[in-house]
């Protein structure tokens, strides 16, 4: 069989023509993006627009990358259009203060909301055999996935198959976090259902400059220099997470989705492009404190001590400015604004950390359980 090709380029800084020689390199790598788009197809390129933050937050995917695969689309005879649906405000608004909109606009792009839902059944052997999907998404020739380098809260690293938790619209994605409930394993098999529905052609990572610590809004910013690029999306994560010193199986979305046979997880079965693993790797890349570590105890004692195992969101009052984005975004409805502050009951509360990823002040930040503190939780890599 043959292996997963993934590309790693350096690239700088985020100047257009930096990025577009990098971008084209790790395209041309994979055989050039000729080998992806072919003449006419309509393209939906779908970075990571989580919220409206500055692109120097790196909470988005910055808008010089976006610029530079709606140019190699278009070079290669394919009509490029940009999309996704943010978790908090509306498209235009994130697009504009995350740099994009303004790209779109120069470069005759289309903006595409994911307001049109379609409910759509996989053909793998998945759990969740039926998801609500922007139509956008299905009606296109070929979805080039843009994810930003980020860790996050739940996921440990929100890569090319968490990406795609944008392509279900709006409160849909409440609803789904629901339904995935408080178990990480349970919400990373919905992920990989979902990447196996909608199955990019192509992922671009962005990890120029990534983010570490308690993302994916509301860590820090780390310059990495690279740009990743790849066909199979597990594969490119994985690729990932030797980089960064995260072993590819306690990234459940690449453990999950190897065993289903969706992508290849293990780096033996990897042919790496360009710059060699070794040469790129990423010293002290800090983990959010809400990162369990594997330590496979059975399911009835990993109950019992849920919350010593288990990390939780905290307000930090002195920062908080009551804007209430928490208490509305909340899946669980398991926040509340009461007499001046915002509360949470940890009873409801599933874990998803939806309100750290909303919170403009960065005003939630993660808890430990004092097992995960002791043992686990927000360290770096090797």
């Amino acid at each position: 069989m043959a292996k997963a090709k993934v590309s790693i380029v350096r690239c700088p800084d985020y100047s257009e023509k930096s990025v577009l020689r990098a971008v084209k390199g790790a395209a041309d790598l994979l055989d050039g993006m000729e080998a992806f788009v072919r003449m006419g197809d309509r393209v939906l390129i779908k970075p990571n627009l989580l919220s409206a933050r500055d692109p120097e937050k790196a909470v988005t995917t910055h808008p010089s990358v976006v610029k530079a695969v709606i140019q190699l689309v278009r070079d290669a005879g394919g009509v490029p259009m940009v999309g996704d649906s943010p978790s908090i405000g509306g498209l235009v608004k994130v697009a504009s203060k995350a740099g994009i909109y303004d790209v779109v606009r120069e470069m005759n792009c289309k903006l595409v909301d994911f307001d049109d839902v379609v409910e759509i059944r996989g053909s793998h052997q998945g759990v969740f055999k039926t998801l609500e999907v922007a139509r956008a998404v299905i009606d296109c020739d070929l979805l080039i996935n843009l994810p930003k380098l980020k860790t996050h809260g739940m996921t440990t690293m929100t890569l090319s198959v968490k990406n795609l938790f944008g392509c279900i619209p709006g409160t849909k994605k409440i609803q789904w976090h629901l339904k995935a409930g408080v178990n990480r394993h349970s919400f990373a098999q919905m992920l990989v259902d979902l990447y196996g529905i909608i199955r990019p052609g192509l992922n671009v990572v962005d990890a120029v400059v990534g983010m570490e610590g308690d993302g994916p809004g509301g860590g820090d910013p780390r310059e990495i220099g690279l740009i990743f690029a790849g066909a199979d999306g597990i594969a490119v994560d994985s690729t990932i997470c030797h980089v960064v010193g995260l072993q590819p199986p306690d990234l459940l979305t690449s453990r999950i989705g190897s065993d289903l046979g969706l992508g290849v997880g293990q780096l033996k079965d990897i042919e790496i492009m360009g710059e060699g693993i070794e040469e790129v790797k990423v010293r002290g890349f800090l983990f959010p404190r809400s990162m369990e570590p594997q330590w496979g105890l059975p399911q009835p004692l990993r109950g019992l001590l849920r919350n010593a195992l288990t990390a939780k969101p905290r307000i930090r009052e002195d920062i908080c400015k009551l804007c209430e984005v928490c208490v509305e975004g909340c899946p669980s409805r398991a926040m509340t604004s009461e007499g001046g502050k915002i509360g949470i009951d940890y009873s409801k509360c599933i874990r998803c950390f939806c309100c750290s990823e909303f919170c403009p002040e960065r005003a939630i930040d993660i808890k430990q359980g004092w097992l995960l503190g002791l043992f686990g939780g927000h360290h770096g890599g090797d």
